[in-house]
């Protein structure tokens, strides 16, 4: 038996091939396609439009690509860059000055003390001194000038804050020119001074003076340390005060009890005399404070 011959859907025999070329129809080979080409190359192969498209593409990703690669860097802060611009800002912009923010920092702790006695009747309080006080303690404990309060029958004291409270005498050290008082009443924020050691403290060393000249204030003035372990006698009492702070910042009857503070603001001493060889009680360049240590020995307390 004869089997069937089998042939490819895809050949044909080279007999076949003869006849067909024989006859005149011609064989048209497959063109060779690649068959990975990507959808937008097989359109761009069968329009010229596209193909110029993608090569403009291509050329701007390549100029980008050597642009990014070519660029200088960033050029980077020197020290003239970054001291030109603190420069820019300190000329457009007006800093508090050092006596300033030590103000700052004294006021809340700041009162104005004021002493009275009774009029001659009894039945009336009359103003006999104004002094300063800073608070040592934030329960309300105020440091002062024994002179500002002796002798004083009703004591009251007002807060930064405007509060008004009496006061009562907690205690006394006579050989420092020191009275310690308890406030009765106390803001509810109130806050106590930042004690600083003199052992450190030198001539020239800048300091300010605040408190309330002639009931004036509160008011500030700036001035140096202008020596050290100074003795002072006080024309009214007679009394001799050793080892004493003399500073040239400006201080009136008024300051006495008022802090002496550096330019951070931190108590170094409490301002008790100013010297003047004349009757007048006016400030001629030389005042006196007690040193911190001896004020608060004068409340029991270690200061630092």
């Amino acid at each position: 038996m004869r089997r069937p011959a089998l042939y490819s859907s895809s050949s044909r025999s080279s007999t076949e091939k003869e006849r067909l070329t024989a006859s005149g129809d011609s064989v048209t080979q497959p063109e060779t396609v690649p068959k990975r080409l990507g959808p937008l190359f097989r359109f761009a192969r069968n329009d010229p439009r596209a193909l110029w498209f993608v090569i403009g593409l291509l050329s701007l990703i390549l100029l980008a690509t050597l642009w990014l690669t070519l660029r200088p860097g960033a050029r980077q802060l020197t020290q003239g860059d970054i001291d030109a611009a603190v420069l820019k800002t300190l000329e457009n912009n007006v800093l508090p000055s050092p006596a300033a923010k030590a103000y700052e920092a004294i006021l809340p702790s700041l009162v104005r003390v004021t002493s009275y006695v009774k009029n001659k009747d009894g039945d009336e309080d009359i103003e006999q001194s104004v002094g300063t006080g800073v608070v040592i303690v934030d329960t309300g404990i105020i440091l002062t000038n024994l002179h500002v309060i002796q002798g004083a029958e009703t004591i009251k004291v007002v807060f930064s804050d405007g509060l008004e409270s009496t006061a009562s005498v907690k205690g006394t050290q006579e050989s420092d020119d020191l009275a310690v008082l308890q406030a009765h009443k106390i803001p509810d924020d109130l806050h106590a001074a930042t004690m600083r050691s003199t052992a450190d403290l030198v001539p020239g060393d800048q300091v300010v003076a605040v408190g309330f000249p002639f009931g004036i204030g509160p008011s500030a003035s700036a001035g140096v340390v202008s020596g050290l372990k100074r003795v002072f006698r006080s024309p009214q009492t007679n009394q001799e005060i050793s080892n004493l702070i003399q500073f040239d910042a400006a201080a009136n009857p008024g300051n006495s009890g008022g802090p002496l503070v550096t330019m951070d603001g931190q108590v170094v001493g409490i301002v008790t005399a100013i010297l003047n060889p004349g009757r007048q009680r006016t400030f001629i360049g030389i005042g006196f404070a007690v040193p911190i240590e001896n004020a608060a020995s004068a409340v029991g307390l270690h200061p630092f």
